[in-house]
């Protein structure tokens, strides 16, 4: 049972995680694979509103994606994309990536084999992974410019139909670890965490949320 104590813990992860820039004009809007297909809708309206003449989709197949689309995260992105009205012609897919940190690598390698050689981009990803997504761009393309971006929605909202509360918090919980962990492992710069935080994601671990941590 999610009680309202849990919520108020997992409530201050979200707020933590989620970290939103101003919106400039870029190359490329570089979409990061995900299980929740709104993602995918806010990178079109993006593309439309003409913040960026390309769309990037990076994101291959994992154990619970692969439950909900039919093919890798990239593709399935794409078909959303595309059904928006985005051009063939605009949209770039890297389907091989497993995590945050090979969207970024499989993704500039996908470019350096390319015409492209874009230097400014929007990173659009779950607004619960922001914070996870910034700390990672500054620490693998520190020479690019790189603004994060989301849809807006609540804690309360960011369930969908393949999330429930419960498995969106042993998410948060997991992905504050990797913030706290990644810095060392040279994969993210180091990020301040507030002490409330940490205390946050210290009660949810003891009271089980662990499903989403790295071992």
């Amino acid at each position: 049972m999610i009680t309202d104590e849990i919520r108020r813990h997992a409530q201050r992860l979200w707020d933590y995680s989620v970290i939103e820039e101003p919106l400039e004009k870029s190359d490329c809007i570089m979409v990061l694979g995900s299980h929740d297909d709104r993602v995918a809708n806010y990178a079109a309206e993006l593309f439309h509103a003409g913040w960026a003449k390309y769309l990037l989709f990076s994101g291959g197949v994992n154990g619970f994606t692969s439950t909900i689309y039919p093919h890798s995260e990239a593709e399935s992105f794409a078909a959303i994309a595309r059904s928006h009205g985005v051009p063939n012609e605009r949209i770039l897919i890297e389907n091989q990536s497993t995590n945050t940190g090979e969207n970024f690598a499989f993704s500039e390698k996908l470019l350096a084999a390319s015409r492209y050689r874009f230097q400014d981009f929007i990173l659009v990803q779950k607004p619960n992974m922001l914070r996870r997504v910034k700390a990672t761009a500054l620490q693998v393309w520190p020479r690019k410019k790189t603004i994060v971006s989301s849809h807006k929605i609540t804690f309360e909202d960011a369930p969908h139909p393949h999330l429930t509360e419960e498995m969106l918090i042993h998410e948060l919980v997991g992905d504050v670890q990797r913030i706290m962990i990644y810095p060392a492992k040279g994969f993210q710069i180091e990020q301040p965490i507030p002490s409330d935080v940490v205390a946050s994601w210290e009660e949810l671990v003891s009271l089980g949320f662990t499903g989403h941590l790295t071992r």
